[in-house]
């Protein structure tokens, strides 16, 4: 098959951000098919732009059978509300013009959000006779009205409404989380599939590395007497809710052999370094934004890792990849998030769950860890087990590629 993804965030392994559909897409090159990935070429996670120039499309290496094509965007992306929809506009109207030129397509590949590109992946398997497979991974808008990002009835009604068209005329619905699936089917989605997140354990050798990043913070090695340190790592967004972490580390300055790291980047950090210097918080560092590729050493430097998100009732039905990659890492996840990602972390038995907004308890979880740090490794070493028997990458791409399969000789 030659496979078609149309995907303003995409990031590749050697960038950062979230690497899902470079891992996905080298698998299935591996089994033999062609894959093309129109892409914006400024980065989704920082809004900083790839290269010195913005070409109007640049080809990468995605590795053998992966062809990357940078199509012109927008640079402005973090710049505003307005200058972001622009941004999604003309990566809309560009990667639209740069599919009509990908020749010998079997299938087309869409994804949201930015759900403007689903409208395009639409257009493009439309106009060359390919089932169009839509791939949900956030649910939008639904997520940016819940957060306060979308305010606008007019952009909200039209949004809506784009949303249902998708789901209604996409050949095949695909979502990466089981909480997506009700709200999907009550908008008109016929055929819906799990295929969903979860991260590749090959990448990461959960007893080796970490030593430069300790070094660099000043920690020392790992061990039953080192500095204990609680890691984030991911986006520093108006969802994510660090806020709370920083709230949080403030209760642990009298715990001395606790610290606690930010690692990412998002429209977010500017603000959470003005308030951690405003609180003085000594034991907070942030770290800028890795390569995929660099991941495994810097969650090896963890003795356990943080994921968050804002007591929003919605985000209760997502799955983050951040949380499967701290389970392959054999990292003790404390989860601070509601619904079907806490199911996962109780059934492993891989960490601690706390509510949501709680920073007393997120304090709590994160103390009581550092005091039992044999605990934390057990819960580790569970949480790798289960991703290798249920979560692994292979695993989760082999049923991409079958579904693809499916409806390529279907449709």
């Amino acid at each position: 098959m030659h496979i078609l993804l149309i995907h303003q965030s995409f990031a590749a392994l050697d960038e950062p951000g979230g690497t899902r559909h470079h891992e996905l897409a080298r698998y299935l090159a591996e089994q033999g098919n062609r894959v093309t990935v129109i892409a914006s070429p400024v980065s989704y996670l920082t809004g900083a732009a790839r290269g010195q120039r913005m070409a109007w499309v640049k080809r990468k290496d995605g590795g053998p059978g992966v062809a990357v094509l940078r199509a012109y965007t927008y640079p402005a992306l973090h710049r505003s509300f307005v200058h972001r929809v622009i941004s999604f506009f003309s990566f809309m109207v560009s990667s639209f013009l740069v599919g009509l030129r990908v020749r010998e397509v079997d299938l087309v590949w869409g994804t949201s959000p930015p759900i403007f590109q689903g409208l395009t992946a639409w257009a493009v398997a439309r106009f060359k006779g390919a089932p169009f497979l839509f791939e949900v991974r956030d649910l939008w808008p639904a997520f940016a009205v819940a957060v306060g990002i979308l305010r606008q009835p007019a952009l909200i009604r039209a949004s809506e409404w784009l949303e249902r068209f998708l789901y209604r005329h996409a050949d095949q619905v695909m979502v990466n989380s089981p909480g997506f699936i009700e709200h999907v089917r009550s908008r008109g989605a016929r055929r819906v599939e799990l295929v969903p997140n979860g991260a590749d354990a090959s990448m990461f050798t959960p007893q080796a590395g970490g030593e430069q990043i300790r070094q660099e913070l000043g920690l020392g090695p790992t061990g039953p007497e080192g500095i204990f340190l609680a890691l984030y790592a991911g986006a520093h967004g108006l969802s994510n809710d660090l806020g709370i972490l920083l709230e949080a580390a403030e209760k642990l300055q009298d715990c001395k052999g606790i610290r606690i790291a930010l690692l990412g980047d998002g429209k977010e950090k500017s603000a959470l370094l003005a308030r951690a210097e405003e609180m003085r918080l000594p034991n907070v560092d942030f770290l800028p934004p890795i390569p995929k590729t660099e991941m495994p050493e810097a969650l090896a430097a963890a003795d356990a890792c943080i994921a968050i998100l804002k007591p929003i009732p919605l985000y209760a039905t997502v799955y983050p990849n951040k949380v499967f990659d701290y389970m392959a890492a054999a990292r003790p996840v404390v989860l601070a998030m509601e619904g079907v990602i806490r199911e996962v972390i109780e059934k492993a038995g891989a960490g601690i769950s706390i509510p949501a907004g709680d920073a007393e308890a997120l304090a709590d979880a994160i103390r009581w860890l550092a005091e039992n740090r044999k605990e934390g490794r057990q819960m580790g070493r569970r949480g790798r087990q289960f991703v290798e028997a249920h979560f692994d990458r292979p695993i989760i791409a082999g049923k991409l590629a079958r579904l693809m399969e499916t409806l390529v000789n279907k449709v």
